[in-house]
């Protein structure tokens, strides 16, 4: 995997999670380090596509609320986020770590801990699809008297 598709992996991994996720992740790799914010956490709306048939022509869904955020590490790391919703302190948090992963040092112990956090979502997703699949039913046409 390219350098730049681990960096989008782990930024999907950190949006999918909870704060209280990245907060955990983060309590791991010790105290929070000492961050410039160069773009205060905001909250604002993005429009949402959906495609028909999930393949199909793209039609705007609707919007959903994001909060993204910017830091700079004293290292020159600059950290992003964007977040579903409007929990600040996530968007915060997700930029930091951000940050800190892109270091040798102290991205370690947190590489470890998004793998995990991949893995179990990657669970869940897998759950949901068998329950869904449990539901589906298939319609057919019975031919009477050919």
């Amino acid at each position: 995997m390219t350098e730049t598709a681990t960096r989008q992996h782990w930024m999907a991994v950190l949006a999918r999670a909870t704060r209280g996720e990245v907060d955990a992740l983060l309590q791991q790799a010790g105290p929070l380090p000492a961050h410039e914010v160069l773009k205060a956490p905001e909250t604002g709306t993005v429009m949402v596509e959906g495609r028909a048939g999930g393949a199909g022509r793209r039609f705007n869904l609707g919007e959903a609320t994001v909060t993204r955020c910017v830091v700079r590490l004293e290292s020159g790391a600059m950290g992003f986020s964007y977040a579903l919703g409007r929990d600040a302190r996530k968007a915060r948090l997700a930029a930091i770590t951000d940050a800190l992963l892109q270091g040798e040092a102290e991205a370690g112990p947190l590489r470890h801990g998004v793998r995990t956090l991949a893995d179990k979502q990657q669970a869940a997703r897998e759950l949901a699809s068998r329950k869904a699949a449990a539901t589906k039913v298939d319609f057919f046409t019975l031919v009477r008297g050919a």
